[in-house]
């Protein structure tokens, strides 16, 4: 009766060991068992009638005990391989000195008793899908539960000798009810444990998976690519609910749709006047009150409940995270609200990251007065270019301007004049510029354009008409015009005139000063010897108050 007992019992400790090993055949194999596993394996003997136990793989070594000494030995008694290894339970019952038996808490009293222990040592087979993974060797001692049954049964005899049979009947009736209420509390137990060990992963996973998505979202480089994460760790932080997230644009009058994930979607715009979240300023929960009002942008709706999490960065709203429930996911949705609380606040802080950094690179490479590159912008994007067109072949251009008299403008009007001179010149040639061109200030009234994929001929067209749509260009001060504004403009190609930057800049700003002492407001060419053509004869026709020549580069 008691081999049995401990059988049934050994049975339900190995289930119990099974099921909270996240992965029982790779750990009996290789013995690699993670932290969260061999707590709760270190943790076990407290928490039953197991003393001591151990893991085995197929061959018999000992990957895992309750006694660290034992990891690595071997079992050498033949019945492992002979009974326990073709999936079949050996059990031995021996009797032991107090020294044998590990001094838990649990088992304090069994001890203290006797110096003699009875244990049973039970080997239980570990199978998957009919086939043998490994086994477990438990110690139990039962020493009390022995002596109560021989107690039991003395006493029954000596009072119920008549009766015997009615005694044997009752005493079977007590140890079923008693095997029956030990295996239900042995269950509630189990389920009660398993309970708090699958929340207690739950949150270590949504801790891990938080502490990620933080590291992830602040080495992000820019928006598009920290939407790409966010849609990606959404999808695993909250499986049960399909998302979207906008961002206001910079005319802040509407947001924009970034990004969707698990089957949601986004508009491409949304007013934030449509969005209850936004016009209250805090979360909105729809399906949480008994009277709810539909935000615009999550029409159509179907009745699921959603959240609206205003996103703040610096304590101002800059976007909205939206969050909808799966179809029969309700409970769990709202129960996840406080979870996606915290992935708003990491998405809000990542933003505000992303765009300090923006605009501290910006100013890094951002002329202040006319808003263009700047000069160390240029060196390093004409480097660039030069090694693309180096590896493409594709042609490639550059352009020098200065505004012509520019110290008169500055001396008769002021540098307030000067500055309007310079920041209108600086729009027209950020207008001319077209696809992956630039426009540089490199310094005073000098500036710089790179026109990558123009040939020769295209640049030069191109020349001519920022220079014509500079003269065009009307600049009022106080309460008159200034006078009309010309630059003049030298024009290098590669690799015609250089291979390096220095190179084409020195050629593009001699065919500059080129264009000067021949009377400013027009475009000039260089050439490889250093010497420059005339070129603006093709493109306009001379007229009063400019000098213009035209040649083929």
């Amino acid at each position: 009766m008691l081999r049995t007992d401990i059988l049934k019992q050994a049975e339900l400790w190995k289930r119990r060991v099974v099921l909270h090993l996240e992965d029982p055949e790779t750990a009996l194999r290789t013995g690699q068992i993670d932290h969260h596993d061999a707590e709760f394996l270190s943790t076990m003997p407290e928490a039953s009638d197991v003393y001591r136990f151990k893991l085995f793989d197929t061959s018999g070594r000992v990957v895992w005990s309750t006694r660290p000494e034992e990891i690595g030995t071997s079992e050498p008694r033949n019945f492992f391989r002979s009974d326990v290894a073709r999936g079949m339970t050996h059990y031995i019952q021996e009797t032991v000195p107090l020294s044998e038996i590990d001094g838990l808490d649990l088992h304090t009293e069994n001890t203290s008793k006797t110096t003699q222990h009875h244990v049973a040592e039970v080997f239980m087979p570990v199978t998957k899908n009919g086939r043998f993974i490994g086994a477990i060797e438990f110690f139990t001692d039962f020493t009390d539960l022995r002596s109560t049954f021989i107690y039991r049964l003395r006493v029954s005899l000596a009072i119920l000798s008549g009766i015997a049979l009615l005694a044997l009947s009752a005493v079977s009736l007590v140890t079923y009810r008693t095997n029956r209420y030990q295996l239900q509390s042995l269950k509630n137990r189990s389920d009660k444990e398993r309970e708090l060990m699958d929340d207690q992963l739950r949150l270590a996973r949504e801790v891990r998976l938080l502490g990620e998505l933080n590291e992830w979202l602040q080495s992000s480089r820019s928006l598009d690519e920290l939407f790409d994460m966010v849609s990606r760790f959404m999808t695993h932080i909250l499986p049960e609910a399909e998302g979207s997230v906008y961002v206001y644009s910079n005319s802040r009058d509407v947001l924009d749709g970034c990004a969707s994930w698990n089957g949601g979607s986004h508009k491409a715009h949304i007013h934030p006047e449509g969005c209850w979240g936004l016009r209250r300023g805090r979360t909105y929960e729809f399906g949480a009150s008994e009277v709810d009002f539909v935000c615009e942008h999550a029409e159509p709706h179907d009745g699921r409940p959603y959240f609206c999490f205003p996103i703040l960065a610096h304590g101002e709203t800059v976007g909205l995270l939206h969050l909808r429930a799966h179809e029969g996911s309700g409970e769990a949705f709202h129960d996840s609200k406080k979870l996606a609380q915290l992935c708003a606040e990491q998405i809000s802080m990542a933003i505000a990251n992303v765009r300090m950094r923006d605009q501290l690179h910006d100013q890094s490479v951002r002329d202040p007065l006319t808003g263009l590159f700047n000069r160390r912008h240029m060196t390093e994007t004409l480097r660039k270019a030069i090694s693309r067109s180096q590896q493409t072949g594709s042609p490639l251009s550059l352009i020098a301007v200065d505004v012509d008299h520019f110290k008169k403008f500055n001396d008769t009007h002021g540098h307030d004049a000067g500055d309007m001179v310079l920041r209108a010149v600086g729009s027209a040639l950020e207008t001319g510029c077209d696809r992956d061109e630039v426009a540089c200030r490199i310094g005073g009234e000098e500036f710089m354009l790179i026109l990558p994929d123009n040939t020769p001929d295209d640049a030069m067209t191109r020349a001519e008409q920022i220079r014509q749509a500079v003269e065009a260009i009307t600049v009022r001060y106080g309460e008159k015009s200034l006078p009309r504004i010309t630059i003049s403009v030298g024009v290098a190609h590669y690799p015609t005139h250089g291979v390096m930057p220095q190179d084409l800049m020195r050629v593009a700003d001699d065919a500059l000063y080129a264009a000067k002492d021949k009377g400013r407001n027009q475009v000039q060419v260089g050439k490889s010897n250093q010497t420059v053509t005339d070129i603006a004869d093709r493109k306009r026709p001379v007229v009063s108050g400019s000098s213009t020549s035209l040649a083929k580069p």
